[in-house]
């Protein structure tokens, strides 16, 4: 169809574990589940994790024979902006999603692949260590003081965005933070972060979701690219697996992604 373009997911924070990759991961494999064509691209083409993730799902499926839905995920190994957008362009015409996995540090493609995002996913962890990422708060009081750079920067591109979205029939920018690994959070600490994003929030414009908790099943899974809803081919599942399911679909609802005619808004309950 001319003129298609995909729904863009950027998931983006300059800091590095965050749970960006397995985010995306499993947000992939999620919107694949529902019946979306989803496609991908790796911009950290030194760890290229989510390429790797799903090069071990695809050999996992030839090793069983079996079928998993996946994306088409590629390495954008350099280049610039103009040459990422050909990357995307290639790949945007016969997917309803297109993902991008950033690296966690300063990266200008990374930059500009957030300010391109129709959805902005930023994982945190529940700690002011990542949350300086977005905002500095006060030592005493932990308000927030001032917005950093990086939030600074998604701010603008949002105020840009609004201005050329029904000129290009874009949707504006949803930006959203989501907080990983709430589950080691100490409670006072995990209140006064709650408070501090719902400031920020109101400042800035995005949305709070609850993440993926701290849980050693998302590591073991990575060498077989399955993921938690890969029902049927995981073996028998503990409590806390099916727990950390429910997440993941909680989380994949939170995004409120736009699912395209004929697919699947709701994933199969656990």
């Amino acid at each position: 169809m001319t003129g298609h373009r995909p729904h863009r997911i950027v998931f983006a924070n300059e800091k590095g574990g965050t749970g960006k990759s397995t985010t995306a991961v499993h947000v992939a494999v999620a919107l694949a589940y529902q019946g979306a064509r989803v496609a991908a691209i790796d911009l950290d083409h030194r760890q290229r994790t989510m390429d790797r993730y799903f090069e071990n799902r695809d050999e996992t499926a030839r090793r069983r024979g079996i079928v998993l839905p996946t994306a088409r995920c590629e390495v954008f190994a350099g280049g610039n902006a103009e040459a990422l957008e050909e990357k995307a362009k290639e790949l945007a015409a016969d997917a309803d999603f297109l993902l991008f996995d950033t690296p966690g540090r300063d990266d200008p493609l990374a930059q500009h692949a957030a300010k391109e995002a129709d959805t902005l996913v930023t994982p945190l962890n529940d700690s002011f260590v990542d949350f300086d990422l977005i905002g500095q708060v006060d030592a005493e009081s932990f308000k927030v003081r001032r917005l950093s750079f990086y939030a600074e920067a998604i701010w603008e591109a949002r105020l840009a965005r609004s201005k050329t979205t029904i000129e290009q029939n874009r949707p504006q920018m949803d930006w959203v933070v989501v907080r990983n690994r709430t589950g080691h959070t100490e409670a006072r600490n995990m209140v006064r972060i709650e408070r501090a994003l719902t400031e920020l929030s109101k400042r800035v414009g995005f949305r709070v979701s609850s993440g993926l908790s701290e849980r050693v099943i998302y590591r073991e899974l990575f060498p077989s690219g399955l993921t938690l809803l890969d029902k049927g081919h995981l073996g028998d599942l503990g409590t806390s697996h099916l727990v950390a399911r429910q997440e993941l679909r909680q989380l994949v609802q939170n995004l409120n992604l736009p699912v395209p005619e004929g697919a699947d808004r709701a994933l199969e309950a656990a």
